[in-house]
């Protein structure tokens, strides 16, 4: 217990460290911080970069409000989402994939007093949300369907989709269109458009318009999607940013945002 909050405290400090780092912030060797990590990244306390080593503070810590919006992808998304809060006054949202499920890792909040009511850290199933299916649309085809086939694919209100045939429409629907929605399917009452974040290939987030259906008219959707394609499209990092990248990427394996 003590090594598991020694590393929980070290990385909300610092948001990312080596096992050699971590053990000369905590004074707890190596070898038991190895296993200790290990465990605390099965549980989704922690993720792990590959290339680097470095551990940092996953999904589960975000849910509990451990870490900070450090990253420039949250910091870019919050100054972003107050302008389109200001043409549309709608809340507005920054999620990431994790594995079947989307998270939020940001929000922007309408003042009307109906509106989403959500926290940092919550998810929603992938294949239902808006958000979700606009990044599922960027996996491959065969990601996709070991996530998904055989599945009863059941929304949180109760519809059921047609199978893996059904989501593959919604997907290739998403990938004409540049955008997806859902409409009653993650909460009764509640309209979602999503736009990826990335250039194809690349996306590895999603902002959101959270929108109750009697706020909604054809009118508004109509200007809300350009606008919010437009605010998705300022969040991506130019081709060839490799850092720009990095972060984005970070975001996605659900490290701290």
């Amino acid at each position: 217990m003590v090594a598991v909050l020694g590393v929980l405290e070290a990385l909300d400090r610092k948001p990312a460290a080596n096992l050699a780092e971590l053990s000369r912030r905590t004074g707890i060797a190596k070898s038991t911080l190895h296993r200790v990590c290990g465990v605390m990244a099965v549980r989704g306390w922690v993720s792990r970069d590959h290339s680097s080593g470095a551990y940092m503070l996953a999904s589960r810590a975000v849910a509990l409000g451990l870490s900070r919006p450090t990253s420039p992808l949250v910091e870019a998304f919050q100054r972003r989402a107050d302008r389109l809060l200001a043409q549309h006054n709608e809340t507005t949202c920054l999620m990431v994939l994790e594995d079947d499920m989307t998270l939020f890792a940001a929000k922007a909040e309408t003042t009307h007093q109906v509106r989403l009511v959500t926290k940092v850290g919550s998810r929603l199933p992938a294949f239902a949300s808006a958000s979700g299916r606009v990044l599922l649309a960027d996996r491959p085809d065969e990601e996709v369907e070991r996530l998904y086939a055989g599945r009863p694919l059941v929304t949180p209100t109760g519809r059921e989709l047609r199978g893996l045939d059904e989501l593959r429409r919604i997907l290739d629907g998403a990938r004409r269109d540049g955008f997806a929605e859902n409409v009653d399917e993650t909460a009764l009452g509640l309209h979602c458009i999503a736009a990826p974040i990335g250039r194809p290939g690349h996306v590895v987030a999603a902002m959101t318009l959270c929108v109750p259906s009697g706020r909604m008219t054809t009118g508004r959707r109509a200007k809300m999607i350009p606008d919010l394609l437009a605010a998705a499209g300022d969040l991506a990092p130019p081709a060839g940013d490799e850092l720009a990248d990095r972060d984005h990427e970070s975001i996605a394996r659900g490290r701290n945002p």
